[in-house]
């Protein structure tokens, strides 16, 4: 700058130059900053280059410097500048800014320093812990984020930024009930926040408080009646309580405002199939998959449907899909050697099975592992802990390992057990369906629970009426077990295979002096397998003992949902996968009071022929 400019630069700005002291220097700092807040850049610069003029290491000039190259998105200059300052100076505001320009570069390694150093300067700061959790999320670090976002809250209770980031991430990581509470004080502090309402709303329906979820969902469309999200919440709210027609009107509204969208066709094609309108639903999903080839929810639920309906050779290629859907595949180990479908021969090598979705599908589909090992493989299998004493006597298994152990011996192929049947080409006409296919339980193990069970007087039946709270469709499979007083008046013995019963059902447990409750000895499914081989009959609704029983050969009866499960069919009271297995299905009503009066019947002609099975 030319002595000229330098007196031009600081006439304009009312600073006398006569006084070279660090007054001058100070008011050209103030008058460059002031320039800088109206917008005035080049000024601001001009005024801080007569400062540094007289003081090269005034570090406010320096950082004021390095936020005029900010805003001119010159970041190698603003990082090269506010460092100068930060040698000079280090304050928590120079280090804040050196972050965000380090992270507006890419450079999130060495931002998150930055925002580090700045909190360690001030840490009762709540904007800083809060930046050093952005910073955080940007090099990939959620938990540590939420730790600070969380502490953000504590030293300002009232932090909307701080909350509602915290509330995002906890929702991300499924931390649904700690989520919740961080979106109530962003709706506190913000009320009628769109955004807020609408995740708020997915949280509390992942809580299955539908109700609830309905409400903050409709709040959010009385905001945007424009918005296509809300309305698809609100269909798939309704459609979880059981509501489907409404559900419907609410999807065909999404749809109306964004006709394209792949994910509104596969809930309303969900809907459709919920009320059995299976055409309709197939062309939803036809065309959701027109739109979106790569929509891998979408293909899941086609295969599911197609499975359903009978459409085997479909239905196993969909399944595949699984595995571009994070919340299906995020637990399966990753490989490197290669999966086997089938294809290839795999006589003389060595293939690991290793289980992938829940206890009764490892069941279930642990009729293929004879098969594999029939075409010359050295078998290996990988299951849930407590099925490993179960299986582990499988035929063709040369090893089972439990889940548990992290360290696998070496093999050439995998195939994950849900996966053999593709394996297999399986259809319906070809399952194979010979039971028992599991190892007999132990003699020993049988006489103990023949022992703890006493004389064989009356028709023993054991019961199950819940399965895993988790499930989705949980609500629609599991029941109270007070409407089981429907049958336990008859002269039968009843035996309690419900493992870890929900609070209400343990206090009408512990009513109900007609059940034998022994359930705290069944350790593993092995001791389970011995005790349902004591029985007559098991009654159940559609959890993983369906799959034990049914396996073993036991006499079992199941209770379905009117929309069950694909491997139950429909329209049938018998199971191809199980020949011993008889279905019991929910009406169009969908109640399972009149299921309970025709098991009633069923049983009561049993007791009276004196029947055991």
């Amino acid at each position: 700058m030319s002595r000229r400019e330098r007196r031009a630069a600081a006439k304009k700005a009312g600073v006398d130059l006569t006084s070279r002291g660090a007054g001058t220097v100070a008011a050209l700092y103030d008058a460059g900053l002031g320039h800088m807040q109206a917008g005035r850049h080049l000024d601001a610069q001009l005024c801080c280059r007569q400062a540094l003029a007289i003081d090269p290491n005034h570090a406010d000039t320096l950082h004021l410097m390095g936020l005029l190259s900010f805003h001119a998105k010159q970041y190698d200059h603003a990082v090269e500048w506010i460092s100068r300052a930060i040698r000079q100076q280090p304050k928590a505001d120079y280090l804040t800014n050196l972050g965000t320009t380090l992270a507006n570069q890419g450079r999130h390694d060495e931002a998150l320093k930055a925002f580090d150093k700045a909190v360690q300067l001030d840490p009762l700061d709540a904007d800083l812990w809060r930046n050093l959790g952005n910073a955080l999320v940007d090099v990939e670090r959620p938990a540590d984020a939420i730790l600070s976002f969380q502490h953000a809250l504590k030293l300002n209770p009232r932090h909307w930024d701080a909350g509602n980031k915290a509330a995002l991430l906890l929702y991300r990581s499924e931390r649904l009930e700690e989520a919740l509470p961080c979106f109530n004080l962003c709706d506190e502090l913000q009320p009628d926040h769109f955004p807020t309402l609408l995740m708020r709303a997915l949280t509390l329906h992942k809580l299955k408080r539908l109700e609830e979820a309905l409400a903050d969902n409709k709040r959010a469309h009385a905001l945007d009646p424009a918005n296509a999200d809300a309305c698809n919440n609100i269909g798939n709210v309704l459609r979880s309580l059981g509501r489907n027609e409404e559900a419907l009107s609410w999807f065909d509204r999404s749809l109306a405002l964004r006709p394209d969208c792949a994910a509104t066709l596969a809930n309303k094609a969900v809907a459709l199939a919920e009320l059995r309108r299976f055409d309709e639903a197939f062309a939803a999903y036809h065309r959701a998959r027109a739109i979106d080839p790569h929509d891998a929810a979408a293909e899941w639920n086609l295969a599911l449907l197609q499975m359903l309906t009978g459409d085997f050779e479909a239905g196993w290629v969909g399944r595949e899909a699984r595995w571009r859907i994070p919340a299906l595949s995020v637990h399966y180990p990753k490989f490197s050697q290669p999966m086997w479908l089938g294809k290839e021969p795999i006589d003389g090598k060595t293939i690991l099975i290793n289980v992938d979705e829940g206890l009764g599908d490892t069941i279930q589909f642990a009729r293929y592992v004879p098969m594999v090992a029939g075409l010359g493989a050295r078998v290996i299998l990988a299951v849930q802990d407590a099925l490993c004493p179960l299986l582990s006597g499988l035929e063709g298994v040369s090893q089972c390992l439990p889940l548990s152990t992290s360290e696998r011996p070496a093999f050439d192929m995998y195939c994950p057990v849900s996966s053999l049947p593709l394996a297999f080409g399986t259809k319906l006409e070809t399952i194979p369906s010979q039971t028992p296919y599991l190892p007999a339980p132990a003699q020993a193990r049988v006489q103990a629970w023949e022992d703890r069970l006493g004389p064989r007087d009356r028709l023993r039946v054991g019961l199950v009426w819940s399965g895993n709270p988790k499930h989705d469709n949980d609500h629609n499979r599991s029941i109270p077990l007070r409407m089981l007083a429907r049958i336990l008046d008859l002269d039968a013995s009843f035996v309690s295979l419900q493992k870890d019963p929900r609070p209400d059902d343990r206090a009408t447990l512990l009513e109900r002096t007609e059940i034998v409750d022994l359930t705290d000895r069944l350790t593993d499914f092995a001791e389970t397998a011995a005790l349902a081989s004591c029985l007559d009959l098991v009654i159940t609704v559609d959890t993983s003992i369906v799959h034990l029983a049914g396996a073993l050969g036991r006499p079992t009866w199941i209770l379905l949902p009117y929309m069950p499960d694909y491997r139950w069919l429909l329209d049938r009271d018998d199971s191809p996968w199980y020949p011993t297995v008889r279905l019991f299905r929910q009406t169009a009503t969908r109640d399972y009071a009149s299921i309970l009066d025709s098991v009633r019947t069923e049983l009561l002609a049993m007791v009276s022929a004196g029947k055991t099975c």
